[in-house]
């Protein structure tokens, strides 16, 4: 996730610029140091901008979007190639009105057939792999580790064997401080939907209550909490507390179920083919992978739902992420089935901290370099720096030496333009972090024709994903190296001090002020119009 420091480029520019003879050759330039100015926007978001603020510009909006309507501006009469891009996650509803015409299919194979008729390995793989079979819910790796101990060193094993016992100690009190919280959301989305007559209230309008009655306010001051934790509904925060509850159950209880289907996982060569086709479908409730697919190319200007950034992609969909901590032997062959199959960028939008099988991992990421494809991941929401504490995947085994040149790693940024900018979850690191993307309150589709907001380092991923992809598709001769510095250099430098993420608590509700720059490699924010401004001028020799 390094980047070379600018006095290198500056050395070199001009002899690689005067012996070079292919684009693939070429330096990316240098971003501007100079951080823009721009004034915050003093009234609250339209719920036209709420649905959209990813896509807005920071100096015409005062929104601190990736200026995606002005980038296509640019583009206006500028032809472009199909970019495949992987989206390795969990179920993906490609039949959703808004993404079943950008939905990739394999050309070569059979629907239905039974036959591996490209011989690729995979039977009936029309929109991708499923490689979960008929699987949803998975253990924690911490819990397999514990469940098999060889798999990991005595040190690891130790370590994780003492955070379990405290687990275990608090569970009693955690479960009933997650049965009171519980009751409480409730209680309060109870109330609050007979105040608005309706289920589907917004966190716009919770805000604008005006009321002196204790138990309204009592409701309200729960909802501006769970809306403050990214949260899009107090429906959704009632989903995740009853997750946390049944952990704190399971805990107590010392269960352990093994949900493993047809292969072993810690053999990577055990069952090729393993899975099924059925990946461009997804369950109602796993609606991870089509909020990411519609963030990254929901079909734009169709009158439906919402544009995605990129407008000349197709989208693969690779099952390999359940509900617990997905698999090293999935991850690493989800990376290589998105690679043979054509996948010029991949979308991973998941982690965990701990990786048994971590080098499989490491030889995909590579393996893509060597085809040319380019990985951009997110950095993770436990508000941690990762130049510290580790987080899986990522590319690099010392966490600064980097396995490949083809990996960006993604923080999660807010439409806030002031010491709220970054998300108070987003994971950070000024070495493993290599820039921001929007990622709080980003509306996208979700399975059966539905749209939601979801917050995450997860939609900061393919908020960048869409516009790597736009770069590649307008400006294919670039590699996915240079793709991944052009996003890097011409993100808008951001000169704010801003509340560091996870430094905010009970006893310093606060929070520690740090300047934005110390957050990333970069200090910048991804931004398409200039992505694509330093790509063309790259590609074409303009100024």
């Amino acid at each position: 996730m390094r980047v070379l420091k600018p006095i290198l480029y500056t050395a070199f520019a001009g002899l690689v610029f005067t012996g070079c003879k292919s684009i693939s050759n070429l330096p990316v330039p240098q971003g501007s140091d100079v951080a823009i100015t721009a004034v915050a926007k003093k009234t609250p978001l339209t719920q036209e901008q709420k649905n959209t603020w990813g896509h807005l510009d920071l100096v015409k909006d005062s929104i601190p979007g990736m200026s995606v309507d002005k980038a296509y501006d640019f583009l206006q009469g500028k032809k472009s190639v199909t970019v495949v891009v992987g989206v390795v996650d969990s179920g993906t509803d490609l039949g959703h009105e808004d993404l079943k015409d950008v939905a990739w299919v394999n050309t070569k194979e059979v629907a239905g057939n039974g036959i591996d008729d490209d011989k690729n390995g995979y039977v009936d793989d029309i929109h991708g792999w499923n490689f979960l079979g008929d699987a949803y819910k998975e253990n924690m790796e911490a819990d397999r580790i514990l469940q098999n101990p060889s798999l990991e060193s005595p040190e690891i094993v130790a370590e994780i064997q003492a955070a379990h016992d405290i687990k275990v100690g608090n569970a009693e009190k955690t479960k009933t401080r997650f049965e009171q919280m519980l009751s409480g959301v409730k209680g309060a989305d109870e109330n609050l939907a007979r105040h608005f007559g309706k289920d589907d209230y917004s966190a716009i309008e919770v805000a604008a209550i005006t009321t002196e009655d204790p138990s309204l306010l009592q409701s309200i001051a729960i909802a501006k909490q769970m809306f403050g934790f990214g949260l899009p509904s107090l429906a959704q925060a009632q989903e995740e507390i009853k997750k946390e509850l049944d952990k704190s159950i399971a805990l107590l209880n010392n269960e352990y179920t093994n949900y493993r289907i047809g292969d072993n996982p810690e053999d990577i060569n055990d069952s090729p083919g393993y899975g099924n086709g059925n990946s461009g479908v997804s369950i109602k409730s796993e609606a991870h992978g089509t909020h990411v697919s519609g963030i990254i190319g929901a079909s734009r200007n169709n009158g439906k739902g919402v544009n995605g950034v990129a407008d000349n992609v197709k989208i693969m969909a690779v099952r390999s992420v359940p509900d617990g901590d997905e698999y090293d032997k999935d991850v690493a062959l989800g990376l290589r089935y998105a690679v043979d199959n054509g996948a010029k960028v991949i979308n991973t939008s998941f982690g965990k901290g701990y990786s048994p099988h971590k080098e499989w991992v490491y030889e995909a990421i590579q393996y893509a370099a060597k085809h040319d494809v380019l990985i951009i991941n997110a950095a993770g929401n436990d508000g941690k720096d990762i130049d510290v504490e580790r987080t899986y995947p990522n590319d690099s085994k010392d966490l600064i030496t980097e396995v490949s040149d083809n990996v960006l790693t993604i923080g999660a940024m807010s439409s806030s333009y002031n010491e709220n900018l970054p998300a108070n979850f987003s994971n950070y690191g000024k070495k493993n972090v290599d820039i921001f993307a929007p990622g709080v309150q980003i509306y996208s589709t979700t399975p059966e024709n539905e749209y939601k907001h979801f917050s995450g380092t997860s939609m900061a991923a393919p908020s960048a994903v869409g516009v790597a992809a736009l770069v590649r598709s307008y400006y294919p001769k670039l590699t996915a190296s240079q793709v991944k510095h052009i996003l890097m250099n011409s993100g808008v430098k951001i000169n704010l001090e801003v509340i560091k993420p996870g430094s905010q608590s009970r006893e310093n509700p606060e929070g520690e002020l740090v300047p934005f720059a110390d957050l990333s490699v970069t200090g910048r924010v991804v931004n398409a119009y200039n992505a694509l401004q330093m790509a063309d001028r790259m590609v074409n020799g303009k100024k």
